[in-house]
């Protein structure tokens, strides 16, 4: 009888399961506001289909040195992920004014994803509006990856009045800790639309001149 061959995925998987975050709501959400926004800022919590991100001298799941204790590492040990097809029952259409922007998030991997859960929103997809350099690189499938996009979408008309028009698509910003984005980003959105209500969904800290909404971020304000 062959005699099952260890890997680091399933030596692993006892911490994985201990270290994955869920939701302890009752319901997937908690409720929207009851208001009408212009600018909607989203980065969504992404499913990663339980992809792990082993130490770097690794060279492959089969071909890891399962005798130290190696580094491990996955977008739901941070936060409860969710699929497309939840994401989409949140309901961003009910919060989106008649005239308003989205800007969204993606990893290169969920490209697809976003602009399907954008149109789902009720929004149509416009561009890349901002090309995030991390100055350090994840290595990838295909190649060594260094930025992520925060794509725009718009329904209805531009709002106004407008503000800035000069800010730069490429936004270069060494990577800080896991999933956390340049505030800068932020900042060039209120640079281009400084008087419309805006709000951050999934967002963990509150930031002056937009209103929030999520789990990290309830819990910071309660």
């Amino acid at each position: 009888m062959m005699k099952k061959k260890i890997t680091g995925y399933s030596k692993y998987s006892l911490d994985v399961k201990k270290r994955t975050k869920i939701n302890i709501l009752k319901d997937t959400y908690l409720p929207l506001p009851k208001k009408k926004y212009q600018i909607i800022y989203v980065d969504p919590p992404w499913y990663y289909n339980g992809k792990l991100q082993f130490d770097k001298s690794s060279k492959g799941k089969d071909k890891i040195d399962i005798k130290k204790n190696i580094f491990i590492s996955t977008a739901s040990f941070k936060y409860p992920t969710l699929k497309t097809e939840e994401l989409k029952k949140l309901d961003v259409e009910s919060i989106s004014d008649k005239n308003s922007l989205l800007f969204m998030w993606t990893s290169n991997p969920h490209l697809d994803q976003a602009i399907e859960l954008g149109k789902s929103w009720g929004f149509d997809y416009k561009t890349v509006a901002f090309v995030w350099n991390k100055m350090v690189h994840n290595p990838g499938q295909y190649n060594l990856s260094y930025c992520e996009l925060c794509l725009l979408f718009k329904k209805g008309k531009i709002p106004t009045p407008r503000g800035a028009r000069n800010i730069k698509q490429l936004v270069e910003v060494k990577r800080a800790k896991h999933s956390k984005k340049p505030i800068e980003v932020l900042k060039n959105i209120e640079k281009m639309f400084p008087s419309q209500k805006k709000i951050e969904l999934f967002a963990r800290n509150k930031n002056n001149g937009w209103e929030v909404w999520g789990l990290e971020s309830r819990r910071k304000i309660d």
